[in-house]
């Protein structure tokens, strides 16, 4: 049997590589997103590759829609076997240049709305003792960076939160399992359509990856949920490593360099989308698709996942390499 899938956030960026996947798979996927005119292109993506699709405009922020939005999916496409949450908003800006209600707002959708989707699966996966749930996260989950305070609250939030639960499902000695995804900068429209008080247009801080690499990960882990988190990309196994060595340096660096490599140098559009409190791709907007504005900086592979994914065989491989090492060592010594 094809698996039933829900992912949110599925109109754009790494939500629509991710439905497109489980689209290649066979999958059936119930897709999650407030953008009707993203969702009806995310579907027939999703159709496209291979997969049954489930459109629903649903408002993550909102828990009565995100349950009705899994009760429907139950109803339509069978059981629920993986929930990814991946939906999330945010403001381009300096703290002291965001509103009270902007913050509010981008923290219900980015932190609340995996709490939500959280809810809605486990209610559902506890009569059968069953079910992966994938957080989407960010190395910003650990650690913050100038003008993306709000998004990077919720991460922290969302990553804390998964935390209790995984120790509360390990105590109950539960079948559900739950991972989390922690992704470098990755090229999706959030660039483009999130509000911004910069005075250029926002860019990813390079390096910049594809949202396809973020949704093999993705993919991977619900494959295999058991490792309690996945780190994405040779930047974010970086940053994480130096956050956790030398956060007060990082502060200095980043305050010196974040501002700067979040910004194009160009101008930013005057009339750039807000997507905060209206869809960007709703009925008065279009579709964005998966893809940002950075195709020509973006990697579309990078040697981490792969090292990530066969972490024991890389290990063993380095240890070969090292008694190898040592061996020519010696035999160099005994030359001499």
């Amino acid at each position: 049997m094809p698996p039933v899938v829900v992912v949110t956030g599925a109109s754009a960026g790494v939500g629509r590589a991710v439905a497109r996947a489980y689209g290649g798979r066979g999958a059936k996927v119930a897709l999650l997103a407030r953008g009707e005119k993203g969702l009806a292109a995310a579907a027939d993506d999703v159709r496209n590759a291979g997969g049954t699709p489930l459109e629903q405009p649903t408002d993550v922020a909102d828990f009565e829609q995100v349950d009705t939005a899994a009760r429907r999916a139950e109803a339509e496409l069978g059981p629920i076997d993986v929930w990814v949450n991946v939906a999330f908003s945010s403001v381009f800006a300096r703290f002291a240049d965001i509103e009270p209600e902007e913050y509010r707002r981008a923290t219900e959708v980015t932190y609340l709305g995996f709490v939500h989707g959280t809810m809605a699966a486990l209610h559902r996966m506890r009569t059968r003792d069953q079910g992966t749930i994938v957080q989407v996260g960010s190395a910003l989950a650990y650690r913050g960076i100038p003008l993306q305070s709000a998004y990077c609250g919720a991460k922290h939030a969302v990553q804390g939160f998964t935390e209790a639960l995984r120790c509360e499902l390990l105590h109950e000695h539960s079948g559900i399992r739950t991972t989390m995804v922690q992704l470098p900068a990755v090229n999706t429209p959030q660039f483009t359509w999130l509000l911004s008080r910069l005075p250029e247009h926002a860019q990813p801080v390079p390096p910049i990856y594809q949202p396809e690499l973020a949704a093999r990960a993705v993919l991977h882990a619900a494959d295999h949920p058991r490792r309690r988190e996945y780190w994405v990309g040779t930047s974010t196994v970086a940053t994480l490593l130096a956050n956790a060595v030398a956060p007060g340096l990082l502060d200095r660096y980043l305050a010196r360099t974040g501002f700067g490599a979040q910004q194009t140098g160009r101008p930013r559009p005057p009339r750039q989308p807000a997507n905060l409190w209206e869809p960007a791709d709703g009925p008065s907007g279009f579709d964005y698709g998966a893809h940002g504005e950075f195709d020509r900086l973006a990697k579309a592979r990078d040697v981490q996942p792969m090292l990530s994914r066969h972490h024991g065989a890389a290990a063993a491989g380095l240890a070969v390499a090292v008694l190898a090492a040592g061996q020519l060592v010696r035999r160099a010594k005994g030359r001499r």
